[in-house]
């Protein structure tokens, strides 16, 4: 009976140690105890950019298999945003399943991509893929940068390097976007999504695709006849430079429309909308602006802008 009770007993101080340890917080470097919640991988990757080693990272979606405008929340997701000791999402409308977890929980203070984008001019609505625009990156990764460094104030300094170091490739990766201009002006495109508008907008490219042809793509829905003929005619008489496509999206609009470029010398070149593969932010917005200097290169001769 002893015996009995001094397992008991040993049971019971386990437990406790347990229990203590897991509130205690500890050095959130190998405990843990810090996270980030990020509502998709590339932003996910913006924040392990500057958090280094020093934050847990969970980026909710990964991947192509997953769009993120239709996503439902699952329980589990929802319980990693409401106990997350930061939030990073996109905003704008297209992850609206983070802003409904936000609202029943008012006291999460988040970063959110979209509002860092420069009030509209207009009144159209601006496009939601702000991931496309460098100067958007760079402010989440200087907001990532700050909050960091009032929840963890021990790893202050290499939180401000880290985001400096994003900013410096950040700014490389645009100055090659706004070469693009000077080397290639007044030069056309078509584009199946509206993915890539920050993109073009920077290297100064003139996105020639039908707003309700691109909107179609992007919804999943067949464009009108009329806008198909108009992209088509477009890309058999040379009147653009490349198509830019999703391949995220296939559809039998995309498909003819990628058919029609190869029968007329367009190139094609993809840009999407998460990270490929084994790729970080940086990485990957850097390949996409080379890919598509190499398409400009490869159809100029091409081109009758």
């Amino acid at each position: 009976m002893a015996l009995v009770k001094v397992v008991r007993w040993l049971s019971t101080a386990a437990i406790g140690l347990a229990l203590v340890t897991g509130c205690s917080g500890g050095d959130p470097t190998h405990s843990g105890a810090l996270s980030v919640v990020a509502s998709t991988d590339v932003w996910g990757s913006v924040v392990s950019a500057v958090a280094g080693r020093h934050v847990t990272v969970k980026s909710i979606l990964s991947g192509a298999n997953i769009d993120p405008h239709s996503y439902q929340v699952s329980p589990s997701d929802a319980a990693a945003i409401s106990d997350a000791s930061l939030v990073v999402f996109n905003g704008g409308g297209y992850d609206s399943w983070v802003d409904d977890v936000l609202a029943k929980n008012p006291k999460i203070q988040p970063v959110c991509a979209f509002s860092f984008l420069p009030k509209a001019v207009d009144a159209r609505s601006p496009n939601e893929h702000v991931f496309y625009d460098m100067n958007v990156a760079k402010s989440v990764a200087n907001a990532v940068a700050d909050r960091l460094a009032v929840i963890d104030p021990a790893n202050i300094a290499d939180y401000r390097t880290n985001a400096a170091g994003f900013d410096r490739d950040a700014d490389a990766i645009a100055a090659s976007e706004h070469s693009i201009a000077g080397t290639y002006p007044n030069t056309s495109v078509i584009a199946t999504e509206p993915v890539a508008y920050y993109l073009l907008q920077a290297s100064g490219l003139t996105n020639r695709t039908p707003p309700a042809f691109s909107s179609a793509n992007e919804n999943g829905t067949d464009p009108s006849p009329a806008d198909m003929a108009t992209v088509l005619d477009l890309i058999s008489h040379r009147q653009v430079a490349l198509v830019l496509v999703n391949p995220q999206t296939s559809t039998p609009a995309i498909n003819s429309m990628q058919d029609a470029a190869r029968r007329a010398g367009v190139p094609v070149t993809q840009v999407t909308e998460t990270l490929p593969k084994g790729t970080d932010y940086l990485t990957w917005q850097h390949n996409t602006v080379n890919q598509l200097v190499a398409a400009l290169q490869s159809g100029r001769s091409n081109a009758g802008n």
